[in-house]
């Protein structure tokens, strides 16, 4: 099933979406991964709605990918006596840790890390930022805040602490037993949440060894002040603007997704743009044009995939929410001005033969106008070196590695075929151009542009560009 597009859609499945016949639609509509949210459901869940993306995949014949995405810590106020109080502008409230339920003047905070690095001055925002308090006077047990933003404080209500670095792993005993049921399960890509530094992927790559690729997601005021080392130590990065749109001024969201996205590209690891993209149609039918908007201006950018979140998890309109995310994608690449956008903004080669061969290839198959730039690969790295170049020739990648085909479902114009490693030249094309036909990319008397790395199947030895015709 042949996607005429470049960007990749993730879905996330939930409750609305869970069902064999609803997910089979979603994939015909257009879903190239799903993403498990461990935020919610049980292993269960998660293992019946892996069991049937995975029959899913075996009856379609295309690599599909799957993400976890752990939870990471959350920090939550404790219980009110009377479940919620009303908190006016110029009030003066106090956080402990002590577990007594709250009342008008206090509340339980069972964080000591938050008292542990807050000063006076410093912002807490409450409920997603619907409130906002600022320290006035802090200990290490307790802290008293002035209500700048008033509202309505009840149990349970998440806290943010922008502009601050919390002595917090993103992985909390939770997400340890969840990382662990996905790597029992055989997930592709590990999202991990609550990433401020580069040292918070350290324990995440031990634990995961090697078995899924990881993504870290920027959510954090800190992590944008390292990102470019978040970068190098990931294997994709998410834009998760719900939290990062709670812990910076919104009028700077727009900017740093750019930020972002550009630095993926310059590195040529994936990078998925996510939250609220088209979050009406959680109960309409069709997005605000503001939506659509969004979504265009994220592959006017370059990003590899964009995601779908509470719209395929408890949205009314599951199927129709990826179809029409795959046609504002298709709409957008078709547009006029894409192309000069997508090249304005391309990166140089880096000074390696693979970057060499990957860039000559796309060079050479909008010369020549070959029908499909065809790309053996192994671990993968010659997909994402030949993605980087955003070519204007489909990308066919081959890989005989099961894994790297279903992890590479979410990069930029990847379209993936399970095959045999080859073992000569006269192999490599007539794989090359069976596959091509086979798969809609070409017809006997097309050219293709074919790269490989000699020995083959050697991981990361991209050092040939084939020029072939495809033979009747």
């Amino acid at each position: 099933m042949r996607r005429h597009r470049n960007a990749k859609i993730l879905a996330t499945v939930g409750p609305a979406s869970d069902s064999d016949d609803t997910l089979r639609a979603m994939f015909a509509a257009g879903a190239d991964v799903f993403r498990l949210n461990f935020s919610h459901g049980t292993h269960e869940e998660h293992a019946r709605r892996y069991a049937i993306i995975r029959g899913l995949e075996k009856e379609s014949g295309r690599p599909i990918g799957i993400m976890q995405d752990l939870q990471g810590p959350k920090l939550r106020i404790g219980r009110l006596e009377a479940g919620k109080v009303r908190l006016e502008r110029g009030d003066v409230y106090r956080f402990d840790l002590d577990p007594a339920p709250g009342d008008r003047t206090r509340a339980p905070l069972p964080h000591p890390e938050i008292f542990a690095c807050l000063e006076p001055g410093a912002t807490i925002l409450i409920d997603d930022g619907r409130m906002r308090l600022t320290a006035q006077e802090v200990k290490n047990d307790s802290a008293v805040f002035e209500v700048e933003t008033g509202g309505e404080l009840s149990d349970r209500k998440g806290v943010n602490v922008p502009g601050t670095v919390m002595p917090l792993s993103p992985l909390t005993e939770k997400d340890r037993r969840d990382l662990a049921f996905g790597m029992e399960l055989g997930v592709d890509w590990v999202a991990l949440s609550f990433v401020q530094r580069p040292e918070d992927l350290a324990e995440a790559r031990r634990l995961i060894d090697g078995r899924a690729a990881l993504m870290a997601k920027i959510e954090k005021p800190a992590a944008l002040a390292r990102l470019e080392e978040l970068v190098e130590l990931s294997d994709a990065i998410m834009v998760a603007r719900g939290d990062l749109g709670v812990e910076i001024p919104p009028e700077e969201v727009p900017g740093r997704q750019k930020e972002i996205i550009y630095a993926c590209r310059w590195a040529g690891k994936p990078v998925v743009v996510a939250t609220q993209m088209l979050d009406s149609m959680v109960n309409s039918p069709a997005p605000t044009r503001a939506e659509a908007s969004d979504v265009a201006t994220a592959i006017y950018d370059g990003a590899d995939a964009v995601m779908l979140s509470a719209e395929t998890a408890a949205g009314h309109y599951v199927v129709e929410s990826v179809a029409m995310m795959d046609r504002i994608i298709s709409k957008t690449e078709r547009d006029v001005s894409y192309r000069p956008i997508i090249e304005a903004l391309h990166p140089p080669p880096e000074p390696t033969a693979p970057d060499a061969i990957s860039a000559a290839a796309a060079q050479v198959a909008q010369t020549i106008s070959a029908a499909a730039i065809v790309t053996y690969t192994s671990s993968g790295s010659t997909a994402l070196r030949a993605a980087r170049e955003r070519p204007t020739a489909p990308l066919l990648t081959l890989t005989s590695r099961l894994s790297t085909a279903r992890r590479l479902a979410v990069l930029w114009g990847a379209q993936c075929v399970h095959t045999a490693d080859i073992s000569s030249f006269p192999e490599m094309v007539e794989k090359a151009s069976r596959i091509a036909v086979d798969n809609g990319f070409a017809q006997p008397g097309s050219k293709l542009a074919i790269t490989a790395g000699v020995p083959f199947g050697t991981p990361g030895a991209t050092n040939v560009l084939r020029i072939a015709w495809v033979g009747n």
